[in-house]
């Protein structure tokens, strides 16, 4: 194959020793085009000193060095040891000295290394006492490799894997880079370029393969970095604009009247932030712009209510209001709540989960389609089995975090059967989202924080304690639940495993017989029925049950004042945000409350988890530990947010290249709305490609 003959599209099979059989194992890396191989980059770099000898070598040890560098030797002994670990050993020889060579866990070894045979050895150099060795380097027959003599480069180190090295990775890559540079087209125009001092984008990627010295590899990554960062803003600035002028919501209009008469239902009075949050909503869908808002709050500092004000708000208005929550607890969580909140009101509240029988969904579904129904609520079913709304003015989605960008785009595709007119959205989440990602995932969004906890909510002490303190936690619990409190256990299973985890009924059964012995315990997780769930949390909600034994399907949406007390078992398998919201279960009365996490740190991050939930109650700081733990990847990535992850830019390092990118694209958007002018073209294309179909982006140009 001749370099000239390279398309981005051309098979990794073209290239030169790959063929079908190492072709699949490219392809498992995800790597199937030779543009899949352009933009598959280095991880790392390490020094490669070129062809040296044995005194080149340990005279570089000697000095501090481990170099990578090329002996040319003769094999002049060889050693097989086939068990217990199998382990390949020999001695090479040049004329300035010998070194050693160990291959671990590499049988093939005993068919290429013979006495007397010439080749070339490769690899990284170390001393070990006196001795020059290598440790699983290659091995090239003399005449199989050709290496400069005494040349020194960055060597690239690529994401790899067992089928594929990256010495195979970078050997195609040679051929990719001559093939393809030329044809490599910018996105950005050239005088945008330079005035962001950003080196064109076929420069970039011969920068990214094979880099004089770090300094031209900083500056390809700082360019594809920003691109990327760049290509999400124009994305999230666009849908913004397409939003703002291409849809329109019903008139929502809250007058004094409808807003006194709404904060009568409520039984307390809204703090000021809880005030502002509300102001915020009724000023967005008095307005024909739809709303697309993020409520965002810590646990228990009253979201649920603001979102209540604006969907009774649209309710009077003659409108129809949804709340999406992601699981069925939760919807029934909020269903009760609302539910008891318009007591007495002619407001028909309709719950719609996906444990609903076919009759019920059906005449549910017909409620809501006539109208006869005002406020909906549900799981995703209400997403994604057809739900038909004959006015619906306002959609909210609870805990945004749990759904991806398309359903909101989906809640956002139920128009009014009537008029056409698409709801006003908002989106609420209790586990606050760190700055860094507010910028992107949910860049489209307007924000409303609320930080203060409505007034007699008490804050909850924290311990972290190892299983050692088990008898002692459970002892202390039971002398405060004996004085009229109630408590949560909660464990990480729901059936008993081999993984020696605690899980919901043995754990039940086994307080029951010992330390609980005489209360009234309840057993509650996602496997029960749902009306066996309902009647286990009316009980406890009731005070007829002191200890409800639970797993997570409790970390969002239970309110139950009385219950002050929560131990987790196993704290050490949950996420940071988990922990969070699980301890947001109690605090919500005036007792004095205690959450004990019990847990023992087998990784340095589970030991990092529970140091920060230990440390801090604050659900914004939380937010911020969580993500310099888990890193952006975790918390930003395609499962999460419906979006691609980055492939080069990095949210914990990059934050000053991302508010350029937003200022930019911002600024872009302005005057260029659809990037539909000629100069734009390239950009639009990449743009559309990336996050078109992510974002929901209408393609009109």
């Amino acid at each position: 194959m001749k370099n000239t003959e390279l398309r981005p599209s051309t098979p990794i099979e073209a290239f030169p020793g790959v063929g079908p059989q190492v072709g699949r194992s490219f392809r498992h890396l995800g790597l199937a085009t030779a543009g899949d191989l352009l933009r598959h980059f280095p991880m790392r770099y390490e020094h490669d000193r070129g062809e040296r000898t044995v005194a080149d070598l340990i005279e570089l040890c000697e000095r501090g060095e481990s170099p990578i560098a090329a002996l040319r030797v003769e094999v002049a002994s060889v050693r097989h040891t086939p068990r217990p670990k199998p382990r390949s050993e020999a001695t090479f020889e040049d004329d300035t000295g010998t070194v050693r060579a160990v291959w671990f866990h590499a049988p093939w070894m005993r068919q290429k290394l013979h006495p007397g045979a010439k080749g070339v050895i490769q690899g990284q150099a170390k001393l070990r006492g006196k001795y020059l060795e290598l440790t699983n380097p290659r091995w090239e027959p003399e005449g199989a490799v050709e290496i400069a003599p005494r040349s020194e480069r960055l060597r690239p180190i690529y994401p790899a894997s067992e089928e594929i090295s990256s010495a195979q990775i970078e050997r195609a890559m040679v051929p990719a880079l001559a093939g393809l540079l030329a044809q490599v087209e910018d996105p950005l125009p050239a005088e945008y370029r330079a005035s962001r001092a950003l080196p064109p984008l076929s420069e970039c990627y011969r920068r990214m393969h094979a880099p004089q010295d770090m300094d031209e590899q900083r500056e390809a990554r700082r360019r594809l970095a920003f691109e990327e960062l760049l290509l999400l803003q124009l994305g999230v600035m666009m849908k913004k604009r397409q939003m703002r002028e291409g849809a329109k919501a019903a008139s929502v209009p809250v007058t004094a009247a409808v807003d006194a008469r709404i904060r009568s239902r409520f039984p307390f009075v809204f703090t000021s932030e809880q005030d502002r949050a509300c102001a915020e909503i009724a000023g967005d869908i008095a307005g024909v712009i739809p709303m697309n808002r993020l409520l965002q709050g810590d646990v228990g500092s009253g979201k649920t209510a603001v979102a209540l004000y604006g969907m009774l708000a649209a309710v009077a208005a003659g409108g129809q209001a949804a709340i999406v929550a992601p699981t069925e607890l939760l919807a029934e969580q909020h269903g009760a709540s609302i539910g008891r909140f318009l007591a007495g009101s002619d407001v028909r509240v309709e719950l719609l989960t996906g444990s609903l029988g076919a009759a019920a969904r059906r005449a549910a579904l017909e409620r809501i389609a006539t109208g006869e129904s005002q406020i909906a609520v549900g799981t995703h079913a209400l997403l994604l089995e057809g739900a038909v709304f004959r006015n619906l003015s306002l959609a909210v989605i609870d805990e945004q975090h749990r759904f991806g960008v398309e359903q909101r785009a989906a809640m956002r595709a139920k128009v009014a059967r009537e008029t056409g007119e698409v709801p006003h959205i908002l989106v609420m989440t209790a586990t606050p989202i760190p700055r860094t990602l507010s910028l992107t995932v949910f860049g489209d969004l307007d924000v409303s924080v609320i930080r203060t906890r409505p007034a007699g909510r008490q804050p909850v002490t924290t311990r972290v304690v190892g299983r050692d303190k088990e008898t002692e936690v459970y002892t202390y619990l039971r002398s405060r639940i004996d004085g009229g409190e109630q408590c949560y256990v909660v464990v990480p299973a729901v059936e008993e495993s081999a993984m020696g985890l605690k899980d919901a009924e043995g754990t039940a059964r086994a307080l029951s017989a010992g330390v609980f012995a005489g209360l009234r315990v309840g057993v509650v997780h996602g496997q029960l029925a749902r009306d066996d769930r309902e009647t286990t949390m009316d009980a406890f909600r009731r005070g007829e049950l002191d200890v409800l034994v639970a797993t997570v399907v409790i970390e969002v949406g239970v309110d139950v004042a009385n219950a002050s007390l929560m131990v987790v078992e196993h704290a050490d398998r949950f996420g940071l945000a988990q922990l969070h919201q699980l301890r947001g279960r109690v605090g919500r009365g005036e007792r004095k409350s205690l959450c004990v996490f019990i847990g023992e740190a087998m990784t340095d991050d589970a030991r990092k988890r529970l140091d920060a939930i230990g440390s801090t109650d604050d659900g914004f700081e939380i937010a911020e530990l969580d993500l310099a733990i888990r890193g952006p990847g975790e918390l930003f990535g395609s499962r999460q947010s419906g979006l691609p992850p980055f492939k080069v830019a990095d949210l914990m390092h990059d934050m000053e290249l991302l508010r350029l990118a937003r200022r930019d694209a911002k600024d872009w958007i302005e005057r260029d709305g659809d990037l539909s002018a000629p100069e734009h073209r390239l950009l639009r294309r990449k743009l559309m490609h990336s996050y078109g179909g992510a974002l929901g982006l209408a393609d009109v140009a």
